[in-house]
C-alpha cells in the first residue's frame, strides 16, 4: 500500500510505501519553491492516475496542474491546466479529472 501527500510549505509531494512511516520519500518537487517543470509551489492535492502511473498535482501556487510520471527518473512535469486557482482534485472511473478552482 502507497500513501502519497503534498507537503504544501516544502513545495513537494512525499510518498511511503508498505507501512513504513519512517521513509518517506520525496517523488515530485522538492527542488525549492519555484514556477519551473521541475520545481512545485505550494501544492494543495495529489491524486494517482493508476492508467499513466502518474501523479496529478494541484500547484497552487503556479495556478497549474501538473502531472509527474511515478517511473524512476523523472525529474520534471507536465503542465496539465494553466492559469487556474485550483485547490482539490478529484478522478472518477473514467478518468475524467474534476479540479476546483476558486
Amino acid at each position: 500500500q502507497t500513501v502519497v501527500i503534498t507537503d504544501y510549505w516544502n513545495h513537494r509531494i512525499m510518498q511511503w510505501k508498505n507501512g513504513d512511516t519512517t521513509n518517506g520519500q520525496v517523488v515530485a518537487g522538492g527542488k525549492g519553491a519555484g514556477n519551473g517543470s521541475h520545481q512545485l509551489y505550494a501544492p494543495t492535492d495529489v491524486l494517482i492516475d493508476k492508467e499513466t502511473d502518474s501523479l496529478i498535482i494541484c500547484d497552487q501556487g503556479n495556478r497549474r496542474v501538473v502531472r509527474w510520471s511515478r517511473r524512476s527518473g523523472t525529474t520534471q512535469g507536465e503542465i496539465l491546466i494553466d492559469n487556474i486557482d485550483c485547490f482539490g482534485l478529484a478522478m472518477d472511473e473514467q478518468r475524467y479529472l474534476y479540479v476546483s478552482d476558486y
